[in-house]
């Protein structure tokens, strides 16, 4: 980085220091404990017949375990795209503003989660809803782990709460739908017939300033085959959302065949679960009562708000420690 021209090339060089941000993620949690421990070791020796000490060790011996706790979770983020960038969607369900509404509220709670690890985020496209909210968006979340943590946000997420558009104060109850895929390398190769392709263009719906809402530089892509549908709007360049359309395109294809890999596994076990990434995984109660349980492991969280304010490593963690449970 200190090398002249480093930052020339600008997308290489982020490239590169989102590397080093990573390997540092890795490499820091090791060397931090492994002084803690020394530090430990010593402290212990001399705390040797002095209750105050050894009382006042024992609440940093729990700090230095979940420290090495935490080291040991990140070990079970070992499938092949763990580490990569992830390409997340959220699509409202059906419910109109109501689910719109939802989407959009999800989608702020996966940001702040984003930001407050540390993570970049790009919007890559988005549809507003016709009165408020959300129809569907697309971002891609760079940074270490990213997909590996958020593969277990994949499914359908169910809204109950006094919705704030009913003039009776009625209760609602909406859905949302959360895909994520990893962002793949370009040397794994996806065959994509172009045939198998529609493209269409469109005037971008989102910000951007006067130049993307008046050219058609908007790019949808059908992969007919599949019925998969992808776009982007986020550059003025049609050239540029193409590019990054095929490869959100690539990366769902490749995810649809390990899915499917996946599926064929199981059929081998009996008492292996259906693997169905589109069934209901967690609800949120606002109303009568708050809560957010996740119906996969049980997990339940009584501070709503600091849920949708991004707390949601405990659903994360405890899901991704029964995955890795069920693959032993």
């Amino acid at each position: 980085m200190s090398r002249p021209g480093f930052w020339d090339r600008q997308e290489q060089a982020q490239e590169l220091v989102q590397e080093l941000k990573g390997l540092r993620a890795v490499i820091e949690p090791w060397r931090e404990v492994e002084k803690d421990l020394r530090d430990f070791s010593e402290m212990l020796e001399l705390a040797e017949g002095d209750e105050d000490l050894e009382a006042e060790l024992s609440s940093e011996f729990a700090v230095l375990e979940r420290k090495v706790d935490e080291i040991e979770f990140r070990r079970m983020l070992s499938e092949p795209h763990d580490g990569n960038n992830a390409i997340f969607s959220v699509q409202a369900g059906a419910g109109g503003t109501e689910s719109c509404d939802w989407a959009e509220m999800l989608w702020r709670m996966y940001g702040r989660w984003a930001e407050n690890r540390g993570y970049a985020v790009e919007v890559l496209s988005s549809t507003p809803g016709d009165e408020a909210g959300l129809k569907s968006l697309t971002a891609l979340i760079k940074g270490r782990y990213a997909y590996g943590y958020l593969k277990a946000e994949r499914g359908v997420h169910r809204l109950v709460r006094i919705s704030p558009f009913d003039s009776g104060a009625r209760r609602h109850t909406s859905f949302a739908s959360v895909d994520v895929v990893p962002e793949i390398d370009d040397d794994i190769e996806i065959e994509i017939d172009e045939k198998d392709l529609r493209i269409d263009t469109y005037r971008s719906s989102g910000a951007g300033g006067q130049h993307v809402n008046k050219t058609s530089s908007a790019v949808r892509i059908t992969h007919l085959p599949t019925g998969i549908v992808v776009a982007c709007q986020n550059e003025r360049s049609q050239h540029k959302n193409k590019a990054t359309a095929m490869k959100i395109l690539k990366a769902r294809l490749y995810q649809q065949e390990m899915d499917k890999r996946r599926r064929e596994m199981a059929a081998h076990h009996d008492d292996q679960r259906e693997i169905a990434w589109g069934s209901q995984i967690r609800s949120y109660v606002f109303h009568p009562y708050s809560m957010v349980k996740d119906l996969r492991t049980g997990v339940t969280v009584g501070n709503i708000q600091g849920v949708m304010d991004g707390n949601i490593d405990p659903f994360i963690i405890e899901y991704l420690r029964s995955r890795a449970g069920e693959s032993v």
